[in-house]
C-alpha cells in the first residue's frame, strides 16, 4: 500500500471511527457488515470516501479505531485505494467513543503532545472536500491554543436524529463560542430549535491537540484515565495491529465523550460548517443524499419506480428486481436474505424492529450469508439435510490454515482464479473448471498462488457441517 507522506509535525492527525453498527441501516448495515463499510453512493464504501478525504499535504496518514471483526475489512478497503494507515487500534470491546477518544490521545501525546488530532466517524457523508478541509483550517489556530474545536453544521430541516448545539457569537478567529449541547429532541423541540436560529447540528467531528483533550479528560473524566491508560501501556502487536488490553479496558465506562467531556468543558468552540454534511442515521437520510427525480424518488439498479413519490427503492442484488407501484413516502430495500419496507417518518424505529428480530432470534438481524476473514470471505449459497454450499472468495496470495474436518468431506470447483491444494502432503494446481475432493480426516490446505481473486464453489456433505468439526495444524 501507499500512504500519503507528511513530514511536517504540525500536520492534523486524522482518527477513523469505525466499530459502530447502524443499525437503522438494517438489511443493509448488520452487525456482521456495517453501513460503514458499504457502498450507499457511488463504488467506494463510506469509510474508503472518509480516509480519502484526508489526503493533502496538511494530513498526517491516519489512525484507526475498529474492533477484532471488522480490522481485516479495514485493512482490505484502505489498500484498495493505496492507503497505510498509521496504526489500526482494536478496542476488545466497544466502550462508546470516550475511552477511544482517550486512547488515541494519550497514544498521540507519547509522540508529540502538540499533536493535532481530528476524530472523524467513518460514515459520514461531506462530498465537498474542499469546504470540509478550508473548515478543518479555520479550526487549527484555536485548537493549538487549547480549545476543542467542534464542527456545528446549519441545519437545513427540524431532525430528531441528531443532537444540537447552541452557539454564541462568531469571533474575528471564524470560530464560535458553544453554549450548551442539546441531545436529539423530538420533533416539537427541533422545529422551536431550528427556528430560533441559534441552534446547529452536533456533526461529531472534533479537532484538538492530544495534551488539551488528556488534559480535559483529567478535569472532567478522571476515572476513564486510568484503564484506558493501563489498556494501552499493555498493548500488544499483532500482524499490524495494536490491541489494546482487554482486562483494563473492560474497566472503561461505556460513555460518549460528549457526555464525559465536551458538556463539562469551558473549552468549546465550534466552526459553523454551510456545506452537505449527514452521518446517514436512517434511510430517510439516505433518501435525503440521493439522487431523486422531479417525484422525489430514488432508485438503484434493478429497482423501479410506477407512479411513485417521495420514496427510496434499493435492490442490492442483480437477482432481485424491485417494483413499486403508487407508493408515497415508503422505503423499501431488498436483499437476497431480508427485506424491509417503512414509512419513510419511522426511519428511526428500524433499530427497534431490529431488536425484535434479535429477540426472536431471527439471524438475519445481525449476520450477512457472507462472513469476511484474513484470506477473503465466503458466502452460503443453499443448505439443506447432510450438505452445504457455498462460495469461496480467497485474495491474492492469501492462504486458509492447514486443517482437517472429521465429520465432513469438502468438494471444491474452481471458477475464476487457480488454487494450490494441499492433501495429505501432496500438493497440486487445481485450475479453473477443474475440481477436487477433500475426504474426512484429510489435512488440507487451500492457498491463492496468483494475481487475481481465486472463486471455489464448496459442496460440504457429511454428519456435521458446523465450524467446530476442524483441527488446525501450526
Amino acid at each position: 500500500m501507499e500512504s500519503q507522506e507528511s513530514n511536517d509535525p504540525a500536520a492534523v492527525t486524522p482518527v477513523l471511527m469505525c466499530g459502530g453498527v447502524g443499525t437503522r441501516l438494517w438489511p443493509l448495515s448488520r452487525r456482521s457488515y456495517p453501513k460503514q463499510f458499504t457502498s450507499l453512493f457511488g463504488r467506494e464504501s463510506l469509510f474508503q470516501a472518509s480516509a480519502r478525504r484526508f489526503l493533502g499535504d496538511c494530513f498526517a496518514p491516519p489512525v484507526v479505531i475498529t474492533n477484532t471483526e471488522f480490522r481485516f475489512i479495514v485493512t482490505e478497503q484502505l489498500a484498495e485505494i493505496g492507503i497505510k494507515p498509521a496504526i489500526i487500534m482494536i478496542e476488545p470491546e466497544a466502550r462508546n467513543t470516550a475511552p477511544a477518544t482517550l486512547a488515541v490521545s494519550l497514544f498521540m501525546q507519547e509522540l508529540n503532545p502538540d499533536a493535532l488530532i481530528l476524530v472523524v466517524p467513518a460514515d459520514h457523508v461531506l462530498p465537498d472536500m474542499e469546504m470540509f478541509q478550508a473548515a478543518v483550517a479555520t479550526g487549527m489556530k484555536p485548537a493549538r491554543s487549547g480549545d476543542i474545536v467542534t464542527f456545528a453544521v446549519c441545519p437545513d430541516r427540524p431532525e430528531t436524529g441528531y443532537g444540537y448545539m447552541e452557539l454564541g457569537e462568531i469571533s474575528d478567529r471564524g470560530v464560535v463560542a458553544v453554549k450548551r449541547f442539546v441531545e436529539k429532541p423530538d420533533p416539537a423541540e427541533a422545529e422551536a430549535l431550528v427556528a430560533s436560529g441559534r441552534f446547529f447540528w452536533n456533526s461529531g467531528l472534533l479537532l484538538f491537540s492530544s495534551q488539551t483533550m488528556a488534559d480535559a479528560f483529567e478535569a472532567h473524566a478522571s476515572r476513564l484515565v486510568k484503564p484506558v491508560r493501563d489498556a494501552l501501556s499493555h498493548a500488544t502487536q499483532d500482524m499490524g495491529f495494536l490491541r489494546l488490553a482487554p482486562g483494563p479496558w473492560s474497566q472503561a465506562g461505556n460513555i460518549s465523550v460528549d457526555y464525559a467531556v465536551l458538556e463539562q468543558s469551558k473549552r468549546i468552540t465550534a466552526v459553523p460548517y454551510t456545506g452537505t454534511w449527514s452521518d446517514l442515521g436512517g434511510w430517510d437520510s439516505v433518501w435525503a443524499e440521493s439522487m431523486t427525480d422531479d417525484q422525489g424518488v430514488a432508485l438503484t439498479d434493478h429497482a423501479y419506480a410506477i407512479d411513485c413519490q417521495d420514496v427510496l427503492l434499493r435492490s442490492e442484488s442483480r437477482h432481485q428486481v424491485l417494483v413499486g407501484l403508487g407508493l408515497r413516502d415508503i422505503i423499501a430495500v431488498a436483499m437476497p436474505d431480508a427485506v424491509l419496507v417503512a414509512d419513510k417518518a419511522r426511519a428511526q424505529d428500524v433499530k427497534a424492529a431490529v431488536q425484535h428480530l434479535k429477540d426472536i432470534q431471527i439471524s438475519q438481524a445481525e449476520e450477512f450469508p457472507r462472513e469476511h476473514r484474513p484470506w477473503g470471505y465466503f458466502e452460503h449459497l443453499t443448505r439443506g439435510p447432510g450438505f452445504e454450499v457455498r462460495r469461496i472468495t480467497i485474495n491474492p496470495g492469501a492462504a486458509l490454515t492447514l486443517q482437517s474436518h472429521s465429520h465432513r468431506a469438502e468438494h471444491w470447483v474452481v471458477v475464476a482464479g487457480g488454487a494450490r491444494v494441499t492433501a495429505d502432503g501432496h500438493g497440486q494446481i487445481v485450475e479453473r473448471n477443474q475440481s477436487v475432493f477433500i475426504p474426512p480426516d484429510c489435512r488440507h490446505r487451500l492457498e491463492n498462488p496468483g494475481t487475481d481473486r481465486l472463486i471455489i464453489i464448496e459442496v460440504r456433505t457429511g454428519a456435521s457441517l458446523e465450524e467446530d468439526d476442524v483441527v488446525r495444524y501450526v
